[in-house]
């Protein structure tokens, strides 16, 4: 569980932003970790929830994630190491390659998801779940309402 923070973020809604995301990754990192994947570290959040069955290019995922291609190189290649993904060539293309999920990928899925919908439930017990869903609400809306203006 990560430290309380010296001082509160004040209103500065990047820094509430942070704090609530921060605390939510080592939450979601514990459960990883006690499930016996103690090499995974929160920056591999980055990475593995956005790899489809398909298979994907870093270029691709970089994009997606509004990250540089070379920071996703970088976390894929730890991740290639310690035998989360793999990289097949691109039968489309022979000169790319694609990256795919291996069944150690696969697993931290459903423990990641498992121990943010428990996070999300102690929050609805916090807050309530009415405040919970308006929240999810207000940030659906803003995402989508940025994504449509990034697509003009």
């Amino acid at each position: 569980m990560p430290e309380p923070l010296v001082e509160p973020p004040s209103t500065s809604i990047a820094l509430m932003l942070r704090a609530v995301y921060n605390r939510l990754t080592a939450e979601i990192q514990d459960a990883v970790n006690a499930a016996g994947l103690d090499d995974f570290r929160p920056v591999h959040g980055n990475v593995i929830p956005f790899v489809p069955s398909g298979g994907t290019t870093v270029s691709t995922l970089a994009s997606q994630l509004g990250l540089s291609k070379q920071a996703i190189a970088q976390v894929v290649e730890e991740l290639e190491r310690l035998g989360y993904v793999e990289r097949r060539v691109n039968p489309s293309d022979r000169r790319a390659r694609l990256l795919f999920l291996t069944a150690r990928g696969r697993a931290v899925r459903p423990v990641a998801q498992a121990a943010s919908k428990e996070v999300e439930r102690r929050w609805a017990e916090l807050i309530g779940p009415d405040s919970l869903e308006s929240l999810r609400g207000t940030l659906r809306g803003l995402l989508d309402t940025l994504e449509s203006q990034g697509s003009e």
